[in-house]
């Protein structure tokens, strides 16, 4: 894939790296989990509590959406092939690659310019994140949701060819985590109906099958989240009840959020745990990555342009679309800044990528006007030459 996309043999290695580099991190997660707990292995062993199989079991009693649809893909690998658990994490890991594969080509092909931080190259260094492979490298929904909304963005910027593996990929997610692939289909139709790489025709097509795609799973997703009907208010109760739910227990990450203002929200959410509260050593390498997103975010405002917007490709603009209301429902929801890690993996990738397409993008067009000034001054001297030897 990366030679049909024209990568250079030096991002090709680094694909090769990263492959091995997150087959590792299958492996650490499958380490992780057996000492410290969670729920990836109950997903492995079909031991989830809070689903009850009546009647005889066999595949389909677990088909459905969320912990069941996890459950489902691991019966057959788990429960009639008998595959170890390291054996799951490597298969769930392979999908966190892939997807990962996904947005290293898209940011490879489509970014104008690379930009470096302490004389550092972000691309692409920022896919060797730790947070990046470690929720992705192991059963569970996150390998599931982060490898199936990189296929869909994927898909998305050749829509023409691709559409097919659109729906295929908001599938996937939409049955691991029906508000995320809620949030992704808005997010698109958003994307498609103010981008300018798209034909008006095209556009309102798409725009339209897209708004209809959201309306029609406005109600399963309803009743997956146990609502009447998806409003601010709705939303805002159960965010509340989750809050206060991962508030109790002996949680050395909690944090009390519910006094917090909407910025301080906003902040805990996108950049912490910071130096200062990391409560582990996943948390303490975390902390690197969040000092990065806060200071590429300081870059916002001086690097927003409307061309920039404009130019922007079409799964970066879905993405961080995307990514808005996923942050403004989650930064309510969750105080546990371990499970903070975990949720915003989906998705802050694109909000780093959001703020790296502005500063390469502008970093172009300074170049693209000195260059042009050079150019200008040497045509200057070039007339300059020619009127002194037609007067000599």
């Amino acid at each position: 894939m990366a030679k049909k996309f024209g990568l250079s043999s030096k991002y090709q290695y680094h694909l090769h790296y990263l492959l091995l580099y997150h087959l590792f991190f299958s492996l650490f997660f499958t380490w992780y989990i057996l000492n410290f707990g969670g729920d990836s292995q109950g997903y492995w062993k079909l031991g989830m509590q809070q689903v009850v199989i009546r009647g005889p079991e066999a595949w389909f009693s677990y088909w459905g959406t969320s912990t069941t649809f996890i459950l489902w893909l691991c019966y057959i690998p788990s429960r009639i092939l008998g595959l170890s658990y390291t054996t799951g994490n490597i298969l769930f890991g392979a999908l966190g690659f892939v997807g990962i594969r996904y947005i290293f080509i898209l940011v490879a092909v489509h970014f104008p310019m690379n930009h470096k931080v302490l004389n550092i190259p972000l691309f692409p260094t920022v896919f060797y994140f730790l947070n990046l492979h470690f929720w992705s490298a192991g059963v569970g929904k996150d390998a599931i949701c982060f490898w199936g909304i990189a296929w869909f963005l994927f898909a998305l910027q050749s829509y023409k060819s691709k559409w097919w593996q659109v729906i295929i990929a908001l599938f996937f997610v939409y049955m691991a985590r029906p508000h995320m692939g809620q949030a992704l289909i808005g997010g698109a139709a958003l994307a498609i109906m103010l981008g300018s790489e798209i034909s008006s025709t095209y556009k309102i097509a798409l725009g339209v099958l897209a708004l209809f795609g959201s309306y029609f799973l406005i109600g399963s997703t309803a009743e997956f989240l146990k609502v009447e009907e998806l409003s601010i208010d709705s939303l805002t109760s159960i965010t509340s009840k989750t809050a206060g739910l991962l508030n109790k227990g002996n949680v050395g990450s909690a944090v009390d959020i519910s006094s917090y203002s909407l910025p301080a929200k906003i902040f805990t959410y996108m950049f912490r745990p910071l130096f200062f509260d990391a409560h582990n050593f996943v948390a303490f390498f975390s902390s690197f990555e969040n000092a990065l997103y806060l200071w590429l975010s300081f870059f916002i405002y001086r690097n927003w342009t409307p061309e920039a917007i404009r130019d922007m490709p079409l799964f970066l603009k879905a993405g961080i679309i995307t990514f808005i209301p996923v942050t403004l429902a989650f930064m309510n929801a969750l105080s546990n800044l371990g499970v903070v890690m975990r949720m915003k993996n989906m998705t802050m990738i694109y909000f780093l990528l959001f703020c790296f397409f502005l500063i390469a993008y502008n970093k172009k067009l300074r170049f693209e006007k000195l260059k042009e000034k050079i150019r200008y001054y040497k045509r200057r001297e070039e007339i300059i030459a020619k009127k002194k030897e037609s007067a000599a």
